[in-house]
């Protein structure tokens, strides 16, 4: 679909809707933040850094969006449990673009850990989106559609090893994180059969901060997976595709094949819910 229709359509589609992106502040979801706002969205905008927010919520201000903004650490489940209750208290979000994450990391062989003590990109990747999405669900929110922002960056998961504690590299955390997210995806939609759920891959090695710190020469500009990610929420507004899928980009695609195991999501579910217990 060329850039100029798509801009059209998601106009109509998207004019008065609330919408929240995690990660608003950088690259793509700071890119999408403004295409939303051009096309008439009200803006729930989460970042972890004050001062990025606050500059993040003008520019979409500048363009004409009513804006809220939500300041969280994602590596922290506290905070994420808190920014759900923030949400909840706010308003009513029609869709929820769960953008935020952390990529391979400037040095790919040092092993992180989040605030909570779990391996830093599994907690940030997923299961901060995780507890967001079944803290808000269980208020009915989001009211039309989730979008999950992965990758086609994808390794199976070792359950006895979840948090990549043998074998560390920070692209195989990576890739199993977003794996994760794709099987999320999955139940999700199973789950809440009213919302549309979707996963995507916006694009191969774009320019963000995210590569540019893993060393990678960006193969495209952001707008990409912008477009991308538009596409995607349009067809899930149409209801033109079942929810509960995989794109890579705006093409329907499929994951890996651990990602369609009904026993490996119901695994990954009951781990999840265990490692987020307290905050729920």
């Amino acid at each position: 679909m060329p850039p100029w229709y798509l801009c059209i359509v998601m106009n109509q589609k998207i004019s008065g809707k609330s919408i929240l992106i995690t990660g608003s502040t950088n690259g793509l979801g700071l890119a999408c933040a403004r295409a939303l706002a051009d096309a008439g969205a009200r803006l729930f905008l989460h970042g972890r850094d004050a001062g990025k927010l606050k500059r993040a919520a003008a520019d979409a201000e500048g363009r004409g969006a009513a804006v809220q903004t939500f300041q969280a650490d994602l590596s922290s489940l506290e905070e994420t449990a808190g920014l759900a209750r923030s949400i909840a208290r706010a308003g009513q979000p029609d869709i929820l673009i769960n953008n935020a994450g952390i990529g391979f990391g400037s040095n790919g062989s040092l092993r992180e850990l989040s605030r909570d003590g779990h391996e830093l990109r599994f907690a940030v990747n997923y299961l901060a989106p995780f507890l967001l999405a079944e803290t808000l669900a269980r208020g009915g929110l989001p009211r039309l559609a989730l979008i999950n922002v992965a990758s086609a960056g994808q390794e199976t998961l070792d359950f006895e090893d979840l948090m990549t504690q043998h074998g560390y590299s920070g692209v195989r955390a990576y890739c199993r994180s977003k794996l994760a997210l794709i099987m999320m995806t999955f139940d999700l939609a199973a789950l809440h059969p009213v919302v549309q759920v979707q996963s995507l891959h916006p694009g191969t090695y774009l320019d963000t901060g995210m590569v540019r710190e893993a060393g990678i020469t960006p193969l495209g500009p952001v707008s990409q997976g912008v477009d991308s990610i538009l596409s995607v929420m349009s067809a899930a507004l149409d209801g033109t595709v079942a929810s509960g899928g995989y794109f890579d980009r705006a093409r329907p695609a499929r994951a890996l094949a651990q990602a369609y195991s009904t026993a490996a999501r119901q695994r990954l579910r009951e781990a999840s819910l265990e490692l987020v217990a307290r905050w729920l």
